[in-house]
């Protein structure tokens, strides 16, 4: 063992919490059974989920439709609905330790870490309710004196969101409060394996009056659950979170009825490391990066880029701290690093630290599970002797693995950190600010961080390019990006410009 694991505390319910479907206002039982969600950190069942079958989807579909299109909830003022979303914040902060235990249970992630989540997510409801009253469009005078123009922005319909498993209620939130702000209506498909925090918001938003259908809440798997969200041609919008891979599909599908899409999904993110930077401070951050979540995290630092001059005894020191930090027990406030979500992903971990052994590379810290614990625990792995086309250096292992490169000069660097299909992130660490902005200037990913890392506000747009994903989620144009624009063009006065002769035959 490489690393101190906290024994169990074994403090998980006696019997699983069950949940139904949330369907037009009402609390539902779906029409294909029920799914049992254990515990990747206590083996134990901790949740029961009614699981939606095709349809179910149709009605939630057809509720939210419904309350697009007659019900109040479009036609509110801004200030109604930023009423409304600020009283959910409320009600989050008021129930963070009840959402952060059981989102702990469901996902394995230390229960400290669960509930900062639950805070910064009362945050973004709270800053989608400021902005449901500046939403606004645009007037246009100078066209002449009998014309004017006036741009609005309206809410774009009906969204399909669609939300991973390792962030539930965190992305939940990224997402539905702002499609909120706009007036738009909304079918939620958490992931079938952490859907008790989203269908606890589902409680929280009947108990603060909004109108039923708005928001709908359905369980179950993608192919299932997920693809006919994105199929029905009563669905406006699909809004979405999760791997490249799915994310495609979910494109090609959306196709198909030409929906608007948002896209979140994966990233191969570097912390680029020069020779003058504050080393302590980077190590440390490396560290986190690589450990956060257990690596199960799409901005998760899996590659560290790092002057060769400094390589050495910048890898021992990331080392040395990586075994300092505790893993262990969820439930235990100390734990920093908790389970893996699945046996199958922790198998998937595994085979990547694997294949980079057949291919060369070499293992500095950690290689496999902790063993002898009814937990899915992945030991924090840092593998050195990486080689730019190794998989472990180009694919997203969603899993505490770091991978290992060195670069002699600042072309080299942003050479590597560009080289993968993915563009989420990344981070520059030097003391020379002339470096940072220039390394960020050519450095292809949707945020850039200059000496520290995975730091974030709601004011920041959040997103990626190339295959990381499409649009942006959070600062001001989060609202916008549930909206459509329409002009409307107007002329006083009697009409100059005849297209027809006006004499009578």
């Amino acid at each position: 063992m490489t690393t101190t694991v906290i024994p169990s505390v074994l403090t998980t319910p006696a019997a699983p919490r069950e949940y139904r479907l949330l369907i037009d206002g009402r609390w539902v039982e779906g029409s294909s059974g029920f799914l049992e969600r254990s515990s990747p950190a206590h083996g134990v069942v901790v949740s029961r989920y009614s699981t939606a079958g095709a349809a179910d989807v149709r009605a939630a579909v057809a509720a939210a439709r419904r309350a697009f299109d007659f019900g109040p909830w479009p036609r509110l003022t801004g200030g109604e609905r930023a009423r409304l979303l600020a009283a959910v914040a409320d009600r989050v902060e008021a129930r963070t330790d009840e959402l952060a235990y059981v989102e702990t249970l469901e996902s394995g992630k230390p229960i400290a870490q669960a509930r900062a989540e639950m805070g910064w997510a009362a945050d973004l409801w709270r800053y989608a309710s400021a902005l449901a009253r500046t939403l606004h469009g645009d007037s246009y005078s100078n066209l002449g004196e009998p014309v004017l123009g006036v741009v609005t922005r309206e809410p774009v319909g009906v969204v399909s969101i669609i939300t991973p498993w390792n962030f539930p209620f965190l992305i939940v939130s990224q997402k539905l409060p702002f499609a909120l702000a706009a007036g738009c209506a909304a079918v939620v498909k958490p992931s079938e394996m952490t859907s008790g925090t989203t269908l606890i918001l589902g409680e929280i938003l009947m108990d603060v009056g909004l109108p039923p259908g708005v928001v709908n809440i359905v369980v179950g798997r993608g192919p299932e659950v997920g693809a006919p969200m994105v199929s029905d041609p009563e669905v406006d919008m699909l809004s979405f979170t999760g791997s490249t891979r799915v994310g495609q599909a979910a494109m090609a599908a959306a196709a198909a009825t030409m929906k608007k899409v948002s896209f979140e999904l994966g990233g191969k993110n570097p912390q680029i490391v020069f020779a003058d930077a504050d080393l302590d401070a980077a190590a440390d951050a490396v560290v986190f990066g690589m450990q956060f979540n257990a690596g199960e995290c799409c901005n998760s630092g899996s590659r560290l880029l790092v002057h060769r001059a400094i390589a050495d005894d910048f890898v021992a020191e990331v080392v040395a701290r990586s075994q300092r930090v505790p893993m262990g027990d969820p439930l235990d406030p100390t734990t920093k690093i908790g389970a893996i979500i699945t046996p199958e992903h922790l198998d998937r971990i595994e085979g990547y630290v694997a294949g980079a052994l057949q291919s060369g590379a070499d293992v500095r810290l950690g290689g496999g599970r902790v063993a002898d614990t009814p937990g899915l625990f992945m030991e924090p792995t840092v593998l050195t002797g990486v080689q730019p086309g190794m998989a472990v250096a180009r694919e997203e292992i969603f899993g505490p693995v770091l991978s290992v490169l060195t670069f002699d000069d600042a072309d080299a660097a942003i050479r590597l950190a560009n080289d993968t299909p993915f563009g989420l992130s990344a981070a520059v660490w030097s003391r020379d600010i002339d470096t940072c902005l220039a390394a960020g200037q050519r450095l292809r990913a949707g945020t850039v961080w200059f000496n520290t890392f995975m730091d974030g506000c709601p004011e920041l747009p959040f997103g990626g390019v190339k295959q990381s994903g499409l649009g942006r989620e959070l600062g001001r144009a989060a609202v916008e990006e549930f909206t459509e624009t329409k002009t409307l063009h107007m002329r006083r006065g009697p009409r100059t410009a005849w297209w027809a002769d006006r004499r009578a035959d």
